[in-house]
């Protein structure tokens, strides 16, 4: 509920009740009270205006319990474009009673709801602080919008306390160009666990993952696309088994260290959260940390069911991702109108291409076979005989792995769903067949990208099962 006073000042305050046992309320620091809370968005009554050249903005907060701090809040930056050079992003800095909690990189002029965690609190006041930070930010930027801010705090009673407590937090990564890389490129932006039971009865394993908007080494454009299915990097970053009670097991934590090895964690903790740093062009990690740029993205949301669901559908939950991404690969210049078919850096625009996750298993292949076999998705367009497949007729570009797997299929430019007339799977053989059948148990969704970058409608596609041989290679699982 919001209330105005007949003073100046006073209208433009706000209070707001946050989330399980939180109540928020914005102060502008030396400059009287400001709403916390937004109604109305793009600068209107409810929103926070962070400047370049202004005080930091002190939103107090009261815990009522102790456990771990998350926020949610919308930010958006006037002037600032993700795609556009000297102007990528404006940098907020979110401290905690005046320690570092993290970065907040800002893509652009919509408004995008972000979440974060604010690290162990105690019940009691807080300070939440946002800060520009004029140091990692592009010049086009002059002020953060901020609005619908929303603290809670994961008490130490919850299941899911467990999983806040022992998440990573992330730096940034080094590079020739200065510390701030991350602000232009291969940014963080989401987080999301994952549980399994670990063979003490009781216990369980955490492991926490991490997707950035893209790489900068390791897999090449076009590759990513056939065999992921996006331009982003998802990677497992830490994984701990936790007792019944929560606690980190001593000698279970480990991370994907360079190389995608898996590495005992021997780094620091902070409050019980493990330190960790980008150090390579694919965003593996290190435990040395000494970057200055501080990523505690909110790690709550559950990849639930890992056999059914791919780790492209967690993005999926966020669409303002895919613009991100698809600004960053044009801005890199990886984006050409027809790329030749031997490219291993090029794509055609992300909007040419089908998104979609495929779910199926493969049977056990003849002993001492070398080979392996995988499926593609083709897609066939109304009065147009062309097969267009996801592996651009490279069959290491084909899906091999058994996990719900996400790829991509290349359409003429200003294809329409509408167009589409079949959408198939088809068997594919890397060396000597070692007559493996795939049973392709479904596609989990299929989209093409808007106007606005962001997906589209899904394609309407059963959940039908089709299983492939070498004899019969082929099965149509849409025809409209």
């Amino acid at each position: 509920m919001f209330r105005r006073s007949p003073t100046r000042r006073s209208r433009r305050a706000a209070l707001a009740a946050a989330a399980v046992a939180v109540s928020t309320t914005a102060v502008l620091a030396g400059a009287g009270t400001v709403p916390a809370v937004a109604t109305t968005g793009g600068g209107g009554h409810g929103t926070i205006g962070v400047h370049r050249d202004g005080r930091p903005v002190v939103i107090p907060f009261t815990a009522g319990r102790d456990g771990e701090g998350l926020v949610r809040l919308t930010v958006a930056a006037p002037g600032i474009d993700w795609g556009s050079p000297g102007a990528e992003s404006a940098v907020l800095l979110l401290l905690v009673d005046g320690r570092p909690a993290g970065d907040v990189v800002v893509f652009g002029s919509t408004p995008t709801e972000r979440s974060f965690a604010l690290g162990a609190l105690r019940a009691g006041r807080h300070r939440l602080t946002l800060r520009y930070a004029a140091d990692r930010s592009s010049p086009a930027g002059t002020v953060v919008r901020v609005s619908k801010v929303r603290t809670d705090v994961v008490g130490k009673r919850d299941r899911d306390h467990a999983v806040a407590a022992n998440a990573p937090v992330l730096y940034g990564r080094d590079d020739p160009s200065g510390p701030f890389r991350n602000a232009v490129s291969d940014t963080p932006v989401l987080a999301w666990h994952q549980q399994a039971p670990a063979t003490t009865p009781g216990h369980r394993v955490l492991t926490y993952t991490i997707a950035w908007t893209n790489e900068d080494g390791g897999t090449s454009t076009p590759a990513l696309m056939a065999r992921w299915g996006r331009t982003t990097d998802i990677e497992w970053a830490y994984r701990v088994e936790v007792d019944a009670a929560g606690r980190a097991v001593p000698g279970t934590a480990f991370f994907q260290s360079p190389d995608h090895g898996t590495t005992p964690f021997a780094g620091r903790y902070e409050d019980g959260h493990p330190l960790l740093q980008t150090c390579t062009l694919n965003n593996n990690l290190c435990d040395t940390v000494d970057n200055p740029m501080r990523f505690a993205l909110s790690t709550i949301e559950r990849l639930a069911d890992p056999a059914r669901t791919s780790r492209e559908e967690m993005v999926d939950r966020h669409p303002w991702v895919y613009p991100v991404m698809t600004d960053e690969v044009r801005r890199e210049g990886r984006v050409v109108a027809d790329p030749p078919a031997d490219t291993t850096t090029l794509i055609a625009d992300p909007r040419d291409y089908l998104y979609a996750v495929v779910r199926k298993t493969t049977s056990a292949p003849t002993p001492g076979v070398s080979g392996w076999v995988g499926v593609g998705l083709g897609v066939r367009l109304k009065g147009d005989p062309t097969l267009y497949r996801s592996d651009r007729g490279r069959v290491d570009w084909s899906l091999q792995r058994d996990d719900p797997a996400a790829t991509t299929v290349r359409l003429p430019a200003g294809t329409k769903a509408a167009d589409i007339a079949e959408v198939v799977v088809y068997r594919t053989v890397a060396g000597t067949d070692p007559g493996s059948t795939v049973t392709v148990n479904g596609v989990n969704r299929a989209f093409l990208l808007g106007a606005d970058d962001r997906p589209g409608r899904p394609l309407p596609i059963k959940a039908v099962s089709a299983t492939l041989t070498a004899a019969a290679p082929e099965a149509v699982l849409y025809r409209r």
